[in-house]
Formats: structure tokens, sequence, C-alpha cells
């Protein structure tokens, strides 16, 4: 049975300074502990113990370290969920246009244009939840002046109230002979529906650690994503500087995605200098953590 009894804020900058790690300012650090956590700061100073069983520290390792740490994660996730929102703003915007256009405004609920008919039940009924639960006054006007269409508002209306990992899934369970699932990818420089659906699905993951307030920084992140051989678009020109399969859990192959679909949504984006302004900004982040790839910065992709 777990028996740890909970530490006060002293008991717990104790705790850290017996096993090793510099502590100039405790009351500051007490601050920091009562506002972030003593187990969510655990997560960048973990790296830093010689003995991740006894949690002893290495030598030199500080407490300020573990905090520039946590301020670089944070504001990568703010920078990240900048460029997520771009991304889904894009996708439900073609998603509504192309297929309202192929079909009709209520594409979303034709069954025959879906692969999984049982993965789309799912993905309505959150959809039907969402729309039940809004304030949005568009939707409640609808609703109130078609109340006898048993129908869901059109896709311009119904989809705005649905997340970014629903839209990933609408778009990836399209069948391949639809013609929208193609026309998108082209727009995004995916030439093809082979490789968008692994893309979005590697966003949509990102984007919900980010809401979460969840660590990017090493992390290794589930899934993968299909590369293009020959993008039609800027890429990265050294072969060397591709990641390869097994860098696929490193964060860095999915920024590249995001850069590579954002340049065709927002050309002149300043993604790569706010990114590289923060490993100016925060000089002891290893790179390596996320995967990061020698002067990543001249490729064309980053330019």
């Amino acid at each position: 049975m777990f028996s740890k009894p909970a530490f006060t804020l002293s008991q717990q900058v104790e705790q850290l300074q017996e096993r090793g790690l510099i502590i100039k300012h405790p009351r500051i650090a007490e601050k920091y502990l009562i506002n972030i956590s003593y187990y969510r700061l655990g997560e960048y100073w973990y790296v830093m113990q010689s003995d991740k069983e006894k949690h002893i520290f290495k030598p030199n390792s500080k407490f300020e370290d573990a905090i520039a740490l946590y301020n670089f994660d944070a504001e990568l996730r703010l920078l990240l969920f900048d460029v997520i929102e771009k991304i889904e703003i894009s996708l439900r915007t073609k998603l509504i246009y192309y297929l309202s256009h192929e079909s009709d405004p209520w594409w979303f609920q034709n069954f025959e244009l879906f692969n999984d008919c049982k993965a789309l039940v799912k993905t309505l009924s959150n959809l039907e939840e969402e729309i039940t639960r809004t304030k949005d006054e568009s939707i409640k006007k609808h609703l109130k002046k078609h109340k006898d269409d048993g129908r869901f508002p059109p896709a311009w209306k119904s989809l705005e109230q649905t997340s970014f990992g629903a839209l990933s899934k609408l778009y990836g369970n399209l069948k391949n002979g639809v013609k929208a699932k193609n026309d998108i990818a082209k727009d995004f420089g995916a030439v093809n529906h082979t490789y968008l659906p692994s893309w979005l699905q590697s966003i949509a993951q990102i984007r919900n650690f980010c809401a979460h307030h969840s660590r990017l920084w090493n992390r290794n992140l589930p899934g993968t994503v299909k590369l293009l051989p020959k993008p039609p678009n800027s890429w990265i020109l050294d072969p060397l500087n591709v990641p390869k399969q097994h860098e696929f859990s490193k964060l860095y192959v999915h920024m590249c995605l995001m850069r590579y679909m954002l340049n065709t949504i927002l050309p002149k984006n300043e993604f790569a200098n706010k990114l590289n302004a923060l490993f100016v900004k925060y000089p002891n982040v290893d790179p390596n953590a996320l995967g990061m790839k020698p002067n990543w910065q001249n490729e064309p992709l980053w330019k």
C-alpha cells in the first residue's frame, strides 16, 4: 500500500537539498512549489538525477535550471498552440467548403462517404453533445427556427463546435474516392490523401498536450507519421537532417510538419524566428531533447 505522507513546502525543499539539488533561495523555491507543484516540476529535474531510484542529483544540479526548463516548455506550448490554431481553422474551413460543394452541407452525416460507420457514429454523438450544450447564438437560433428539421445544423455551423481531433478523424475516415480528400491534401502540400491523416493525428495529440499544459520537452510522443519522399514545397535539403523512423517520437519532426502546413496557410509566418528565439532565451535547454537537427534554421523549410 502507498504510505508516503504529504510534505510541507519546507520539507519538499529540504528533501531536494538533501538529494543534492542546489537551491540558493529556499523561500523563492517554496513560492514556485506552491504554484506549480513538486510532482509537475519533477518531470523537469528528473534528467538531472544520477540515481533515478533514490532520486540523487548529479553534481551542480540547480533548482533554477529546472525552472528554466519548465518556463521554456510553457512558452513552447503557447507557440505551438498558436501554430496549431491556424492549421485547425484552415482544416475546418477546407472540410466545410470542399465537401459541402462536392456533396451537400450535411455531408458529415452521410455514411456513404465514410469507411468506418462506428467511428462516424461516435464522432456524431460527440458533436451532438457539443451542440446541445453550446451557448453559440447562431446554433441556438438555427435550432429554434428549424426545430422540425431532424438534421444537425449545416456543416459551416455544426463543425465550428467540434475539436481538432474530431476534424482529423472526419478527414481520415473519408473514403479515398471522395475528391475533396485529395483536394485538401494538395492544399496542404501533402500531394494526396496517403500522408495527411497521419500528420493531422500527430498534431491533434500535440494540441491536447498543449491544451492540458502537459510537458512537451523531452517527451516521447505516441504514434508515427508518414513523410513525403519528394515534397512539392520547401522541405529539408540535407538528407541527413530528415528525421528517421526511430526519431519520430521526438517533437522536431512534428514541428517540421506543422511548419510545412503553416507555410501553405501563411507563407510569411514567424514560427521559425519564434522557435529560434526560445532556444536563445533558454541556452541551458538541450535541443537534442526535442530531436532538433544541427543548423535546422538553415534548411529551406525553416527559412
